[in-house]
C-alpha cells in the first residue's frame, strides 16, 4: 500500500464516511460530488469535453491525447442511483481515455428518486443504440461503469446479449451487483470500508426500486444471464463493502464459461479509480482497464 493511500484512507475514514451517514437527501449529495470533483479530481492533459446528446439526454465525449478512430467506450457513472453525472467522472474518464486511446462517452442518464428504475437502464440502452446510430458498429464498443454504474452496465450487458448485439466487451469497476444486500462483505467489512455506510444502502436502494423487486435480474445483474458474452474484467478491492458483489459475479460468470477476469485491489477505497494522480494504486487500475479496451477492441498493445 502506498504513502498516498495511507493518507487517502485516514481522510476518507475522517470525512467522506461520516458524511456518508448523515447526509440528508440526494439533493445534496449531488451539489456535493460536483463541488469536491471540482475541487480535487483533475483532467489529464490536453483533455477534450464537448457536449452532446445520446438517445434523448445530455452526454459528455471525453478524450485526451491521439484518439484510435471508429471505436468508444460507453462509461456509466457511479453515485448510488441518485447523484454523480458525466461532469463529477469528467477526471477520471480523462485518464481512461488517455490510456486506452479511445473517445469516452458518457450519458446523464436519469436518477432516482425523481427517476426511479427502469429509467436510469432505459437511458443506458438508448445511449448505446445511439452509438451505434452514429456509426459504432456494437462489436466497437465497450461498455463501462463504476459502483451503481457499473451495475447499470452489467444490467445493459444482459439486455444486449439477449438481443444478439452484444459489446466488444465491459469493465466493472467496484460494481454493485446485487440490490437484495445478500452479499457477506456488506456486514463483516463495514468497519474496515473508509468510504460506504452500510446503514444508508437500505435507504438508497428504496429511492431506486421505488417498490419494484431487488432481485429482479434487470435490477441486479448478479442474477442475470449473459448468453454469448463477451470478456468481462471485474475490479474490487478488500476493504469496500460491495466486494462480495463482484465476487459473486465473478463465480457466476466463469460458470458460465465467459472470458472473466477479477482483481482484488487489497487496501484500496470504493471506487479508487477515480483518485487517479492522487494514488498510484488508480493509476494501476485504469492501466489494466486501459489495456483490457483495448484487447477487446484488438488494437495493439500501448508502450
Amino acid at each position: 500500500m502506498s504513502l498516498q493511500l495511507i493518507c487517502l484512507n485516514a481522510v476518507l475514514r475522517a470525512s467522506a464516511k461520516p458524511y456518508m451517514r448523515r447526509v440528508a437527501a440526494p439533493e445534496q449529495l449531488r451539489k456535493d460530488m460536483e463541488r469536491w470533483s471540482r475541487l480535487f479530481l483533475r483532467d489529464a492533459p490536453s483533455t477534450v469535453a464537448l457536449p452532446l446528446t445520446l438517445g434523448d439526454r445530455p452526454a459528455l465525449s471525453v478524450r485526451s491525447g491521439k484518439i484510435t478512430p471508429d471505436v468508444a467506450i460507453l462509461h456509466l457513472h457511479g453515485g448510488a442511483f441518485v447523484a454523480g453525472s458525466p461532469t463529477t467522472h469528467k477526471g477520471m474518464l480523462s485518464r481512461l481515455s488517455r490510456l486506452a486511446a479511445v473517445e469516452v462517452f458518457a450519458p446523464d442518464y436519469r436518477l432516482a428518486p425523481e427517476h426511479p428504475f427502469p429509467a436510469g437502464l432505459n437511458d443506458a440502452e438508448a445511449a448505446f443504440a445511439d452509438l451505434v446510430a452514429k456509426g459504432y458498429a456494437p462489436g466497437r464498443i465497450v461498455l463501462s461503469g463504476d459502483s451503481a454504474g457499473a451495475g447499470l452496465a452489467l444490467s445493459l450487458l444482459a439486455r444486449l446479449c439477449k438481443a444478439g448485439t452484444p459489446p466488444a466487451g465491459l469493465i466493472a469497476m467496484s460494481p454493485w451487483t446485487d440490490l437484495t444486500g445478500a452479499s457477506p462483505s456488506i456486514v463483516l467489512i463495514e468497519e474496515r470500508d473508509p468510504m460506504l455506510a452500510a446503514e444508508r444502502m437500505e435507504e438508497v436502494t428504496g429511492y431506486y426500486l421505488n417498490g419494484h423487486r431487488a432481485d429482479d435480474p434487470a435490477v441486479s445483474p448478479l442474477y442475470a444471464s449473459y448468453p454469448d458474452c463477451p470478456p468481462v474484467l471485474l475490479q474490487t478491492s478488500e476493504r469496500d463493502i460491495l466486494r462480495d458483489d463482484a465476487m459473486r459475479l465473478e463465480h457466476k460468470l466463469r460458470d458460465a464459461k465467459v472470458d472473466v477476469t477479477l482483481q482484488l485491489f487489497p487496501d484500496a477505497p470504493h471506487a479508487w479509480q477515480m483518485f487517479d494522480g492522487l494514488i498510484p494504486e488508480a493509476r494501476a487500475a485504469l492501466r489494466d482497464a486501459g489495456d483490457f479496451a483495448r484487447r477487446c477492441l484488438s488494437l495493439p498493445a500501448r508502450n
